[in-house]
């Protein structure tokens, strides 16, 4: 009969549920969205140099409410994208295109007129045009 558990090289002992990773070092931050562009996406320019192309994406989800019936709700999520995909949506990327967008949830902070804004959206990896 095989041993479930594992040890790493630094002698931590990893159960059969997990290969790679002890449940406590797990953490993950992945984003799948398939969707509509909601608005024209618009090109920036950072302090940097570099350029961030932003758009929002809309998504709709169906369920069943408590009577049976089907209902659906949009959401609008932000979305930023930076190096190829830049040239891809200022070529390819208008309102209402359809696409499949990979990526991660960040949080960022800025300052406008003295306030603090906070803003959270996904941060293109893969994009694929449906």
């Amino acid at each position: 009969m095989r041993n479930s558990s594992l040890t790493t090289n630094d002698g931590a002992s990893l159960d059969a549920g997990s290969i790679f990773f002890s449940k406590k070092e797990l953490s993950l931050n992945h984003v799948n969205l398939i969707g509509k562009i909601s608005n024209q996406p618009r090109t920036y320019e950072a302090p940097n140099g570099r350029k961030i192309i932003h758009f929002s994406l809309t998504t709709v989800e169906t369920f069943l409410d408590e009577n049976g019936e089907v209902k659906s709700k949009n959401h609008l999520h932000r979305i930023c994208a930076w190096g190829r995909w830049v040239k891809v949506l200022n070529e390819l990327g208008y309102k209402g295109l359809k696409i499949a967008v990979e990526g991660k949830l960040t949080s960022r902070f800025y300052y406008r007129n003295g306030v603090r804004h906070a803003i959270s959206e996904v941060e293109v990896n893969d994009l694929i045009i449906l």
